[in-house]
């Protein structure tokens, strides 16, 4: 295979909320990290073991505001991006690296707002459930099925 490929998916919950930082011509950035675990039995001593990787996010323009707006710390979210590493000088001279992801799309899997909403609701219902993707650059609500405006089937001659 001649190619490469750079690809990273990640379903894991905020560490902070969305720092934003804004540019000359309009462009921004949104940054957060997102902290992913991984849980397992040591054979040794039969000890339930977690153990959490953190990843810097980056996202850009329109999904950064979005990010922003309906993010916080301790949210779930589906990403998927690029790996990308970066250097800079200090203000002390000395030479700096981090590596981020790059995000690409991303969808809300939980969000505290939604929860609070949430509360006095009955569970597992429609309503309850909102998932938000950067696919368009708009955020995308799942169907949330109005029942009042489906047909009704009582005229039909349906068998059964």
């Amino acid at each position: 295979m001649n190619g490469t490929l750079n690809k990273v998916m990640l379903i894991g919950h905020l560490g902070d909320d969305v720092k934003m930082h804004y540019f000359e011509g309009g462009n921004c950035i949104g940054r957060f990290p997102l902290a992913t675990n991984e849980v397992y039995i040591n054979k040794q001593t039969n000890e339930k073991i977690t153990s959490t990787e953190w990843h810097n996010l980056v996202v850009r323009n329109k999904a950064a505001e979005i990010c922003e707006k309906y993010l916080s710390k301790g949210d779930k979210i589906y990403v998927e991006g690029r790996i990308k590493s970066r250097q800079w000088q200090a203000e002390d001279g000395t030479t700096k690296y981090t590596t981020e992801i790059q995000v690409t799309e991303f969808t809300f899997l939980t969000t505290k707002k939604e929860m609070d909403n949430a509360a006095g609701a009955t569970p597992n219902t429609a309503a309850n459930r909102q998932g938000y993707n950067n696919t368009a650059s708009e955020p995308a609500r799942q169907n949330n099925y109005d029942m009042q405006n489906v047909p009704s089937t009582e005229d039909d001659d349906l068998p059964f």
